[in-house]
């Protein structure tokens, strides 16, 4: 009788431990679902040169082009490009929402119709995202038709429209501090038809902004397009 009844509540604590086990597993299972990591996939637009240039400058800032395809960048899966419903502007006094456009119409070819020039100077674009996202990946097209160099690109979000509430530089390769937003230690590069990829490692903010100053080629400031990976931060 004593073992008897003992084995009982035995019994039904196992039943009701897995029940347990079988809702933790299945809220696991969820979780993990919802944050698994996949390569992002980008559409890229065809090379205008192959190889690497033929005169590099001695510039110990400046990153060794490759000639093999970028490492991918793992992202969770439901990422999505919020650029092309931000809305946005600049501080360049020449741009207008009708070229601002062009950064997020999905066209990366660096033709002079599809490209945005900005004044000279130290000149940034501001994408409102409209609500804060944690964002994984941002990716940058100057000017690709060439393998000129832009200098001081900087990429930076906030809280708030002014940049002055929890700003965080997620990329800034200004190694002299010639826009003053602070000395940078990433590298300056070579653009391609990759663009520039800047991990955003999960920061939760609503405004980007994309900083140039110039290039090798030109003073002015040019884009071809901007992409934005995010997703809504989970519910408290």
């Amino acid at each position: 009788m004593n073992c008897a009844h003992h084995r009982i509540p035995v019994r039904r604590l196992s039943t009701l431990g897995l029940l347990a086990a079988a809702a933790w597993f299945a809220a696991s299972a969820t979780l993990r679902a919802a944050d698994e990591m996949v390569p992002l996939l980008l559409k890229l637009p065809a090379p205008m040169f192959i190889g690497t240039p033929k005169d590099m400058p001695a510039n110990p800032n400046l990153e060794k082009p490759s000639d093999k395809p970028r490492p991918p960048l793992l992202v969770p899966k439901d990422v999505r490009n919020l650029a092309s419903s931000a809305t946005l502007n600049s501080s360049s006094t020449n741009a207008t929402q009708a070229s601002l456009h062009k950064l997020v119409d999905g066209s990366k070819e660096p033709s002079d119709a599809g490209t945005v020039l900005l004044r000279k100077g130290t000149q940034y674009v501001q994408f409102d995202l409209g609500a804060a996202y944690e964002l994984f990946a941002i990716v940058i097209w100057h000017s690709h038709d060439s393998p000129k160099v832009y200098h001081d690109v900087i990429v930076r979000v906030a809280d708030d429209a002014a940049f002055t509430q929890n700003v965080r530089t997620l990329f800034n390769n200004d190694f002299d501090d010639s826009s003053h937003l602070g000395a940078g230690t990433d590298k300056e590069y070579f653009e391609s038809h990759e663009g520039k990829l800047v991990p955003a490692n999960g920061a939760k903010a609503r405004y980007v902004r994309t900083y140039s100053k110039g290039s090798t080629d030109s003073a002015m400031n040019e884009y071809t397009e901007v992409e934005i990976y995010g997703r809504p931060p989970a519910a408290p």
